[in-house]
Formats: structure tokens, C-alpha cells, sequence
């Protein structure tokens, strides 16, 4: 039996952190309400429709949550150059050797199931592994895809700047039917998102044991003090040579 030493390391900022459940929380009511938006029920009343309004609701709930996440993605993005390096955007992108060795790896555990002991610790990501960055990328154009759809589609019916920006993605793409369809689409891969990265997040907090489902609550990890002695060792070399 192999016996691990772990030290306590934080790896997810505040920011970051907000981001997140506000996100959660944004995805949530933008799915719910927009899967209403597109079948609603029928809703039988003897008051007068005036007096109900409830798909009116829907709507500015959804255009509420909406604008939640715009900007709550512009800020993620301004984060993803001001924060730490785990939050950096340049932990999402495939920018060197190291990135695609942890890759084959998270691959290894993910999809062919390995047991993490049989890899080396240095495989292990700190933050962000290789498949969950480059999936965030996908989610990000996917988000794009929302955004311009959205308030393409929303632009008609506001009189206000910000939606009017996107007046011109309707008429690009041919139309209400076209732009609602890929609306559609992408709420869809949405949810298809959610669950997989469910899976994932709780599946390596099983396996690895390193705190993948707190760290987002409180910000920390436990990361193998051979890691973490291994890097020092190497920064320490790094400085000598530059003495």
C-alpha cells in the first residue's frame, strides 16, 4: 500500500470562485426557462391573460439571467489575465510539452480508466488539467454562440444599446428560425457539459482524494509534497544558474 503526503495549497482565488457559482446558477435559470420559452405549456385559467402573465415572467427572468452571464463571463475573462496562474488562460491552451503529457494522462484516467498510481505525480494537474482547460476553451465559443443568438434574437424587442449591438446576427444567419435553432442547439451542449463535468469533477475527487469538489467552495487543494519539493528543487536550480 502506498502511502501519499499531502500539503494544503490554494489554488482557486475568490474571484474565480464567484465566477463560478454565479455561473452555476445563471446556466441553471437560463436552461430551465429557455427550455419554457421554447415548449411552453398550456396553462389553464379562467383569469384573464392580462392578469397572469407568467410566460412574460419566464421571458424577463431569462433576460435577467442572461445579462448575468455576459457580463459575468466578461469578467472571467478579465480575471483569466490578472489572476494566478491557475486561473490564467494561458493554463487552457495547449501552449507547451508539459500540457499534452498531462493530456495523455487525464485520457488515460477519464476515458481508459488507469489507476492514478500506476502514473508519475508530475502527470497530476494542480489546477485545471489538460482535457477540463481545453473543454472550458469549447464552452467559452459555445457561450459565444449563446451571447450573439441571444441577443440577436432579443434586439427586436429592446430598445436598449447593448442588445442592438447584435441586431445583425439575425439577418447574418437568415432569420428567427435559423438563430432560435442554433439557440437551441447550444442549450443543449450546455447540458451535456454540466453532466459530464459532474461526473468528472466527483469521479477524481474519488480517485485522487485531493479535494476537487471543496477547493471550489474554499479555494484549496492538496497537491503530493513530492510535487511540490520536486518544483522547488527545480526553481532553486533555475536561480543558480541564472547566479
Amino acid at each position: 500500500m502506498i502511502t501519499k503526503n499531502f500539503q494544503r495549497v490554494y489554488i482557486w482565488e475568490l474571484p474565480v470562485r464567484i465566477f463560478h457559482w454565479v455561473n452555476v446558477l445563471a446556466i441553471l435559470v437560463l436552461i430551465t426557462t429557455g427550455l419554457l420559452i421554447s415548449n411552453p405549456p398550456a396553462i389553464l385559467s379562467s383569469a384573464d391573460a392580462s392578469e397572469i402573465y407568467w410566460f412574460g415572467t419566464v421571458r424577463f427572468i431569462h433576460f435577467t439571467a442572461a445579462y448575468i452571464f455576459f457580463f459575468n463571463m466578461i469578467f472571467r475573462i478579465y480575471w483569466s489575465f490578472v489572476g494566478n496562474k491557475h486561473a490564467s488562460w494561458r493554463a487552457m491552451l495547449p501552449l507547451n510539452k508539459k500540457w499534452f503529457q498531462n493530456f495523455s494522462y487525464v485520457f488515460k484516467v477519464d476515458i481508459l480508466l488507469r489507476n492514478e498510481q500506476k502514473s508519475h505525480f508530475s502527470n497530476i494537474s494542480v489546477g485545471h488539467n489538460s482535457i477540463a482547460g481545453i473543454s472550458y476553451v469549447a464552452l467559452f465559443l459555445l457561450a459565444l454562440v449563446q451571447v450573439f443568438t441571444g441577443f440577436g434574437l432579443y434586439s427586436s424587442t429592446s430598445q436598449w444599446w447593448l442588445p442592438q449591438l447584435f441586431a445583425w446576427v439575425v439577418p447574418f444567419l437568415g432569420g428567427d428560425f435559423m438563430a432560435r435553432t442554433l439557440h437551441h442547439i447550444a442549450t443543449w451542449g450546455f447540458i451535456l457539459f454540466t453532466l459530464i463535468h459532474l461526473y468528472l469533477v466527483f469521479y477524481h475527487d474519488w480517485l485522487e482524494g485531493r479535494g476537487e469538489v471543496s477547493s471550489m467552495f474554499g479555494g484549496y487543494k492538496f497537491v503530493n509534497k513530492k510535487r511540490i519539493s520536486s518544483k522547488k528543487a527545480t526553481n532553486n536550480i533555475v536561480e543558480s544558474k541564472k547566479n
